[in-house]
Parts: structure tokens; sequence; C-alpha cells
């Protein structure tokens, strides 16, 4: 598996890999001996026997993620708290 993984970053940091055809990869991996997994992934696009050999294994996601946010609420006025009175200005004087 190792060979593997080593064989995927290698073509990950060579740009003439990572653009290459598939016959090209397909090509590079059989030389350099690569598992079948791998090379049948890169030749057919089934990425199915690679996950087998990286013993890949699909994760679900927490439900909490899914939830929408809730922020915390403001506490209810209490009923002994009196609302603020200010006094509404004037209409008949000016302040001028």
């Amino acid at each position: 598996m190792s060979d593997t993984i080593d064989l995927l970053e290698a073509i990950g940091r060579d740009a003439s890999l990572r653009h290459a055809s598939t016959e090209e990869l397909t090509n590079m991996l059989e030389q350099a001996q690569a598992s079948k997994a791998l090379t049948s992934a890169a030749a057919h696009g089934d990425s199915s026997l690679l996950f087998a050999e990286l013993g890949h294994i699909p994760m679900q996601a927490p439900q909490i993620t899914q939830s929408p946010c809730h922020e915390e609420e403001e506490p209810a006025p209490d009923a002994d708290d009196e609302p603020d009175n200010l006094p509404a200005p004037d209409p008949g004087k000016s302040s001028i």
C-alpha cells in the first residue's frame, strides 16, 4: 500500500503525469509495477479496487453539522423591570 501512496504522490507532483492521457498514465504505472488496483483505477476510472486496497471507509457526517444555527436568545424582561420612559419632544417649542 505504501508503494501505491508513493506513486499517487509522484503523479500529483509531476505536472506531466498529472495531465497525462489515460494510456500514458497506465503505461507508466505498469512500468513502475504499480498495484493492480491503481493501474485499473487509472485505466478504467474505477476507483473501487483502489478504495479496497487503501481501506477506504465511508464516513457519515455528524448530524449536528446539518442543523441550522441556534443563537442565544435574550432573556425575557422581568415583570418587575419598569420600561424606560423618555420624555417626548414638545412640538411647540423650538430648540433654536
